[in-house]
């Protein structure tokens, strides 16, 4: 276990310990709640930003396949098939 130590406003201070925030157990679910929300965030931050890409670094199926047609042809062509 690790223990933390930090400083709050007097007053935040005093209205979390009366709603019972300041607790280990609700510091800690507290905790987890927001490293999910974040993580959550990110993951959609990360989707936005490949969606924004316009062109693909992957060629489809068609265009490998006519890739292959097209240097089959110059082969022929230079009569090295």
């Amino acid at each position: 276990m690790t223990t933390v130590q930090f400083t709050l406003p007097d007053e935040l201070a005093q209205a979390a310990e009366r709603a019972g925030l300041l607790s280990s157990a609700a510091l800690e679910q507290l905790l987890r709640r927001q490293l999910k929300a974040r993580a959550a965030d990110e993951l959609f931050a990360a989707m936005d930003k490949m969606s924004a890409v316009e062109d693909s670094p992957y060629m489809s199926p068609e265009e490998i396949a006519e890739e292959i047609r097209t240097m089959r042809l110059e082969k022929l062509a230079k009569g090295l098939a």
